[in-house]
């Protein structure tokens, strides 16, 4: 047997229904954010952007006191909360001795956050005009919901299957899809800007935690070989 079909056989051996699972999550997120990139940049439809924004404007006509609440809800995934938080969280998670869980979580944010700012230079959608509060660079995907998703559910991940605490999983996917509401509610982002951001987030989460998962069992074969 050669080495190139040995090889290929231990990459097999690697598919776990974990990972086969991974790759069905990851495919359909890619769909869902290829499916928007149309609707926003082929068919050039306004209809669900419409649409939020005037339920949010609504929303707002109703209850005039939530601006004030969705300001401090829409601080948890700004940048000078996440930062210091994709540092802190992984120092704690290596001080208590889950230095692979460390890893992992800084991969993920330091990647979404390059990720995203290609795709928005990429895409070059501005932002709404009647934003709420200042906002600065590109629109699509929105960064709040990309790498809110990134954080929030590589936490939810990390107490889910490594800390026993699966219950934490579904607030933290609230909490995120919250985030992505404010985005909306202040005119920071389209809702297609939100939703591409939780596909894209996704999908990448997805792809980094499959790739870090095949690195490790491979490196762990390949030390038993030796």
């Amino acid at each position: 047997m050669n080495r190139f079909t040995s090889r290929l056989l231990a990459l097999i051996g690697l598919l776990t229904a974990e990972i086969l699972l991974g790759v069905v999550l990851f495919v359909a997120a890619f769909a869902v954010f290829f499916y928007l990139t149309r609707v926003v940049f082929v068919d050039n439809s306004l209809a669900l952007d419409n649409w939020a924004s005037d339920a949010m404007d609504g929303l707002r006509r109703d209850l005039p006191g939530l601006t004030g609440p969705v300001r401090f809800v829409t601080f948890f995934a700004a940048l000078p909360f996440l930062l210091p938080a994709s540092l802190i969280a992984p120092w704690l998670l290596r001080r208590a001795g889950y230095r692979r869980e460390a890893f992992e979580l800084v991969v993920a944010m330091l990647g979404g956050i390059v990720l995203n700012q290609l795709l928005k230079m990429y895409f070059n959608r501005p932002r709404p005009s009647n934003a709420l509060l200042q906002t600065l660079g590109l629109s699509f995907p929105s960064g709040h919901a990309m790498l809110g998703m990134t954080f929030y559910g590589c936490l939810a991940w990390l107490l889910a299957r490594h800390f026993g605490r699966p219950g934490w999983a579904i607030p933290l996917l609230i909490w995120t899809g919250m985030i992505g509401l404010t985005r909306v509610y202040l005119h920071a982002h389209y809702a297609t800007d939100v939703l591409a951001g939780f596909a894209g987030g996704a999908a990448w989460l997805v792809a980094c935690r499959l790739g870090i998962k095949l690195f490790w069992k491979e490196e762990k074969e390949l030390l038993n070989e030796g």
